[in-house]
């Protein structure tokens, strides 16, 4: 899994490129951290470039999407597709994750 960064404003945009899975999610969990007490407030993670998650990818994603939710800052994961997509339908987490359809969607979503 390969992780970069890139910045719109004030949204720093996480693109993520492969599988997300129990040897590499901790990764995204430990960027995203280190962003926090950077004092970053906006993110979007990009999806689009990844093709498989395990549970340990869900996690991360939980375990991110509540820490930033607790400390009242913005989130949008954007372009989830495919077994991705099936995965966080099955574990009914379409409704709990804030989901944009895509980068610029997802733009939106944190800057309101």
């Amino acid at each position: 899994m390969e992780l970069k960064i890139r910045k719109n404003g004030d949204v720093y945009i996480i693109d993520v490129n492969g599988e997300m899975d129990l040897y590499n999610s901790y990764k995204l969990k430990e960027l995203v951290m280190k962003m926090l007490e950077k004092n970053v407030k906006n993110f979007v993670i990009n999806l689009e470039q990844v093709d498989y998650i395990d549970s340990s990818g869900i996690g991360a994603l939980i375990f991110i999407c509540s820490t930033i939710k607790k400390q009242n800052l913005h989130l949008a994961i954007s372009n989830i597709h495919g077994s991705v997509k099936k995965v966080i339908e099955l574990t009914k987490l379409m409704g709990y994750f804030p989901i944009a359809n895509s980068v610029e969607e997802g733009l939106l979503m944190v800057k309101e």
